[in-house]
């Protein structure tokens, strides 16, 4: 059996390049009550609209929490909220007495604050948990052992979180036996809808040589650029085949 191969093009474990770039940003003085919002910019209707991703911290917990109170106004009152607690800090609050005496709203809805912080802390430990991590061109080797064997081309997108673990992966193409099509829109999609911190690219070549054509090369420079924009790394493009892999050199420089 043909022994695994691969180039040396980086260091043995993935890295990924610190892309966090912080903004000043005046604080939004005034908010419009959510009935005198267009339908449109209203949390309920641009939720059914448009998705839970588009909406704000904010916008989403008016979603949870639906009413104001005599005192105060929905919209007023979240806004208010992510000020006074922050967004992380908020969803990591247990008590909700003191989130109540806190933030000076109903017991009743610091009680639904902190059953949702509880939720997502539950499905995030559960998913830490069960989720792979990757950090080498073997392990990614090993963790498509699914696609290895396709009589066709399929271009395969695994996105990592900051702590490289596999939060998302799915099929971006799948081509003829000597070609797969990428765009880097295909590619970046899911990273922006996962907020994946990496990506990694993963196709086979069902002739068994996993040797990159010129096309592969071209594509992964493409990918790269694309990525540099996003502050999204793509960390490999790696080609498979039965019983042997081969990284494609990534360069960042």
């Amino acid at each position: 059996m043909p022994t695994a191969a691969i180039t040396v093009a980086r260091p043995s474990k993935y890295l990924r390049r610190e892309n966090t770039i912080f903004l000043d940003a005046q604080e939004r003085r005034y908010h419009l009550a959510v009935r005198d919002l267009p339908d449109e910019e209203k949390p309920r209707e641009k939720m059914l609209e448009q998705g839970p991703s588009s909406l704000g911290m904010a916008e989403l917990l008016a979603v949870i929490l639906n009413t104001g109170t005599k005192k105060e106004e929905l919209s007023v009152m979240t806004n208010r909220i992510m000020k006074e607690y922050g967004e992380l800090n908020i969803l990591e609050q247990k008590s909700a007495d003191k989130l109540a005496a806190d933030l000076d709203i109903p017991l009743g809805k610091a009680l639904q604050i902190v059953a949702i912080g509880e939720l997502g802390r539950r499905a995030f430990a559960k998913n830490e948990n069960s989720a792979p991590t990757i950090r080498t061109a073997r392990e990614v080797f090993d963790y498509v052992v699914d696609m290895r064997s396709h009589s066709k081309e399929h271009l395969r997108g695994i996105y990592l979180n900051a702590h490289y673990k596999v939060i998302h992966d799915e099929i971006i193409s799948i081509g003829t036996v000597d070609m797969s099509i990428i765009h880097p829109r295909e590619v970046f999609r899911p990273a922006l809808e996962y907020s994946a911190a990496a990506v990694i690219l993963v196709h086979n070549h069902p002739s068994g040589d996993t040797t990159p054509n010129q096309a592969d090369i071209e594509a992964t420079k493409q990918i790269v650029a694309a990525g540099r924009i996003l502050g999204i790394d793509l960390i490999d493009h790696v080609i498979v085949a039965k019983d042997s892999f081969l990284s494609i050199p990534v360069d960042y420089s």
